[in-house]
């Protein structure tokens, strides 16, 4: 495998070995927070808690590494101008993959979660497991092109799903999917780490972390093929004990409503689907949506999904009646790119202490 000037690894699965250290990744994670303005030395100590001594060695190695780099000098107050340190985007790269329903979409971003390129294509994942593997497969080496240090590939897929092993569970209407190690089936494919998580919790990851570190709780509501929660409190997303949090399309509403293929009737997402227009929809949706402010007494509500997109006043004004005034309720502001930029953060997460 090729290798750069400062020795790290480059092209698929790059494994870079500053990364590997806890520490060197909370110093990334406050630099990707500062953004531009990056930070001091001293900056960083203080927010690591760390010697000053142990921040420069950990730069130093991170600078090597070709991750950090020196962008000029802080305006004196009176002692010596400080050095500002800031990460370098194209230090390394993720791959995002969304696999939908009915549609693939593949995002390269790079260490600041921006988009470097995308790829959409039509992919049923009623499909044969080869023919959407053989896909993904395609659509990710597109993407990771020679010459650039992909960490990893991160695939948000229907749920529910166990994302600790990358096994599918039984995805409503797709029972031929139930059990299969999706994970290791990539990873053995790509020749680079795989994560795999539910498309609702990676697009709340990903909402958490492009910005300003938060410690707000909200739910994240995606309608499109189906309808699914992504839930996040004090910051972090929870998926529960058993990775089964966030199955907010079959709460029942109505329990002689229309059939549901999970079996059960009435539920809120056989019935938003069923809907005769977007403005029955949305009401429906904002039923759902007051139950679990009420419940979980969350701070906020974010919509996505394709069916959102495609009419998103009317689904703003559903969801905010329904809901009230004392909870914010607005759209995604990936649009549709959310899930698949989501995706490519379960792969960062943890290049930067977060997760």
């Amino acid at each position: 495998m090729k290798r750069n000037r400062a020795g790290a690894e480059e092209g698929h699965g790059a494994n870079l070995a500053a990364l590997r250290d806890h520490n060197g990744q909370v110093v990334l994670g406050l630099l990707r927070d500062a953004g531009e303005a990056g930070a001091s030395r001293a900056e960083l100590a203080r927010g690591t808690r760390l010697t000053p001594q142990a921040v420069s060695k950990i730069t130093a190695r991170l600078r090597e590494a070709g991750l950090v780099t020196e962008a000029g000098r802080r305006a004196s107050t009176g002692g010596k101008p400080a050095t500002v340190l800031r990460l370098v985007p194209e230090g390394a790269h993720a791959v995002g993959v969304h696999l939908d329903r009915a549609v693939l979409r593949t995002t390269l971003v790079d260490l600041t979660g921006a988009v470097v390129a995308e790829r959409t294509l039509p992919l049923s994942f009623g499909a044969d497991s080869g023919t959407v593997l053989d896909t993904v497969t395609a659509e990710v080496t597109a993407l990771a092109a020679p010459g650039r240090s992909v960490l990893g590939v991160g695939v948000a897929a229907p749920g529910p799903l166990d994302h600790r092993a990358g096994v599918l569970g039984p995805v409503t209407g797709f029972p031929h999917w139930e059990g299969f190690p999706l994970r290791e089936a990539l990873a053995g494919r790509l020749g680079m780490p795989v994560v795999v998580d539910k498309d609702t919790n990676a697009a709340a990851l990903g909402l958490v972390l492009r910005g300003p570190r938060q410690t707000d709780s909200f739910a994240y509501l995606h309608l499109g093929s189906g309808l699914g929660a992504g839930l996040v409190f004090d910051g972090a997303v929870h998926r529960g004990p058993r990775t089964g949090a966030g199955e907010f399309g079959h709460q029942v509403l109505s329990l002689d409503g229309p059939p549901c293929g999970c079996g059960r009737r009435g539920c809120l997402e056989a019935l938003c689907l069923g809907a005769r227009d977007a403005a029955e929809a949305a009401r429906l949706l904002g039923v759902g949506a007051a139950n679990l402010v009420r419940l979980l007494d969350i701070d906020r509500v974010v919509l996505g999904g394709e069916r959102v997109l495609a009419e998103p006043g009317a689904y703003l004004e559903g969801v905010r009646a329904a809901v009230g005034e004392s909870v914010p309720v607005g759209l995604s502001p990936s649009g549709a790119r959310t899930v698949a930029e989501g995706a490519a953060e379960l792969v960062l997460a943890p290049v930067f202490g977060r997760g």
